[in-house]
């Protein structure tokens, strides 16, 4: 058994922003297991821009995005390992992996990042109804061929939902010769940023059909039509509102899951993100083992998973240092009216740094509300916002100083005006 004081799982963007941060802040002892043979994750295939405005003050692609990281974990030479497919890690820290390279290897660490992102859920998850042809694909699987593979996956497309892939998707596919027929979605409202929208959609005459969804896929070999509806406010088909497409290809962009599954043996809790339980400083319950990123809540923004990351990076090395309490007044973080979920869930405050940091969603669209976080009673922070939407994620810093330690629950909730 090989020992390293810190082992990150996940070589893409939130792992070796992690990685580089820890190293800045003194831990040089790292290692980065990747499943894939290169660093960057999913930010290999995502050739188009809007990377890095927040990060980097500029718009990159996300190999651009993702070769600014993977050059300073080379130039620092911080150990990783790619072909590493992690096994299983243990409430001790021993993780276990296997590589064509090195076999089967366990390591001890004294502290774990797990830094592993998201999948995307698939026709099988959503039981869409008819056949079951060739032509079926997740937004992200064609986006991989695309990009990756030089392979277009189809020429008469449909997609269904409209998350930003699905929506990035619709452009790509129509500018290298594809029709797009259209977008389906599920809810009233789109699931992308609206810049997406307005880009990927609206720019090449793309309908967006909104409160649909399809109700039957036909094909003998390959897919032949589609067929949508549009659905009532409990989700049930309205009878007479069908429309038949003409298609070889159906794209799904219905929702990404958090990749927890090397946390399903440890007993840790989950949150309504589908990711584990954190404090401030992204530590689950168990201590020394961290979680950051699109493993713990599905970001609209690659920028924001660097900063989450970092914060992990920071908790790690104080848990390192034993310089983290883990004790003194603790809080619960609660989602109250129109919240879908905060993060983190639970505040250490004696851990805390100078700055807390609340990261959350809307649980549907709003226009001129009022975001109230309270302790107890008593309001913290007042965010007054004209409009705001489940798709683009909030972030918002209070002052170590605003908490006085007179009730153990802080709620994020919404107060709409009258």
């Amino acid at each position: 058994m090989i020992h390293h004081r810190l082992v990150i799982i996940g070589g893409g963007s939130a792992g070796m922003a992690a990685a580089v941060k820890a190293y800045e802040l003194g831990e040089k002892d790292i290692l980065i297991l990747e499943k894939n043979n290169y660093l960057g994750g999913i930010l290999n295939q995502c050739i188009h821009n809007g990377f890095g405005l927040h990060e980097f003050k500029e718009e990159l692609t996300g190999p651009e995005f993702m070769s600014r990281f993977s050059k300073q974990v080379n130039e620092l030479g911080i150990k990783y390992r790619l072909n590493a497919n992690v096994l299983s890690i243990t409430k001790d820290k021993v993780v276990t992996y296997s590589s064509e390279e090195d076999g089967l290897v366990e390591v001890k660490a004294d502290a774990i990042i797990l830094t592993t992102g998201c999948y995307e859920r698939n026709a099988g998850a959503i039981q869409i109804a008819g056949d079951r042809p060739v032509g079926v694909y997740t937004a992200g699987q064609a986006q991989l061929y695309l990009n990756c593979y030089g392979y277009l996956v189809g020429k008469k497309v449909f997609i269904l939902g409209s998350g930003d892939i699905g929506l990035i998707m619709a452009r790509r596919m129509t500018l290298e010769g594809a029709k797009v027929l259209g977008v389906a979605e599920l809810m009233p409202y789109s699931a992308g940023l609206n810049r997406n929208i307005v880009q990927c959609l609206q720019d090449f005459n793309i309908p967006l059909y909104l409160s649909h969804t399809v109700k039957e896929v036909r094909g003998k070999n390959r897919v032949e039509k589609v067929i949508i509806a549009k659905v009532d406010e409990k989700m049930q088909f309205i009878p007479g509102t069908e429309m038949e497409f003409d298609c070889d290809t159906l794209l799904l962009s219905v929702g990404l899951i958090p990749n927890n599954d090397l946390f399903n043996n440890l007993g840790i809790k989950f949150s309504k993100t589908r990711g584990a339980v954190v404090n401030q400083d992204m530590e689950t319950e168990i201590p020394g083992i961290f979680s950051a990123g699109n493993v713990l809540h599905v970001h609209d923004l690659v920028d924001y998973v660097v900063s989450e990351a970092r914060e992990a990076a920071v908790g790690a090395v104080k848990y390192l240092n034993k310089t983290t309490k883990h004790a003194g007044f603790a809080y619960e973080i609660k989602q109250g009216f129109g919240i879908g979920y905060v993060v983190p869930q639970v505040l250490n405050i004696n851990d805390a740094s100078d700055k807390v940091s609340f990261k959350f969603r809307v649980a549907k669209p709003f226009k001129d509300i009022v975001i109230n976080i309270k302790e107890g009673q008593r309001v913290l922070k007042k965010i007054i916002k004209p409009a705001i939407v489940p798709s683009e994620m909030e972030i918002v810093y209070l002052s170590k100083e605003l908490f006085q330690k007179e009730d153990h629950t802080i709620t994020v909730s919404v107060e709409e005006k009258k």
